[in-house]
């Protein structure tokens, strides 16, 4: 039998309202803001999946996901290498294209509180996925799952639909003064 604290949770959980969040701009820290908010969630229990489009490489979160994080998965749907974007190679697209029906199935599936979408908002601005079917993932998401969104160039069409954006926006960046990339902190 349920105590009373179980079954106020229980009904509060149920008309929770998810959240869509987009983290976009010309600025660094936008992937690592959406682990973040995994982290956190996590932290109450969530099960939280990540689907990182245009990426082929295993970042430090992919990593970590797999090392510590048994709650997190992470599915990445793309090459190590950068997509041409007024030219994508059909195999950038069809990967992008996986990673979306990826994306419907985990939405959908009521194995996740939370779906983050790493580097959507690029993946529609070099077309490699349209941005219609977008919108409409967007708005027949179940109401208890929080969709987290991230990327440059996040279109208006998207910002319309989200409850929370953040832009970032680049001040000054290591890369301008001649520091390379270095692992722990690009990737």
């Amino acid at each position: 039998m349920e105590s009373a604290d179980e079954a106020s949770k229980a009904l509060l959980e149920k008309y929770r309202k998810g959240l869509v969040q987009i983290y976009t701009g010309n600025g660094k820290g936008k992937t690592t803001a959406a682990f973040g908010q995994a982290l956190r969630a996590l932290g109450q229990g969530y099960r939280v999946c990540v689907i990182q489009f245009m990426k082929g490489r295993k970042y430090g979160e992919c990593l970590a996901a797999e090392q510590h994080l048994p709650g997190l998965t992470v599915h990445l749907t793309g090459l190590d290498s950068f997509v041409m974007r007024e030219n994508p190679a059909p195999l950038d697209v069809e990967l992008a294209r996986q990673g979306f029906e990826l994306a419907r199935r985990a939405i959908a599936s009521n194995d996740y509180e939370m779906v983050i979408l790493d580097e959507l908002n690029v993946a529609a601005d070099f077309q490699l996925i349209p941005l219609a079917e977008i919108v409409n993932l967007i708005k027949d998401k179940p109401a208890g799952v929080d969709l987290i969104l991230t990327g440059r160039y996040a279109p208006p069409e998207l910002l319309a639909l989200a409850d929370t954006v953040t832009e970032m926006r680049e001040v000054r960046h290591h890369y301008n003064a001649g520091v390379k990339d270095r692992a722990g902190i690009e990737f």
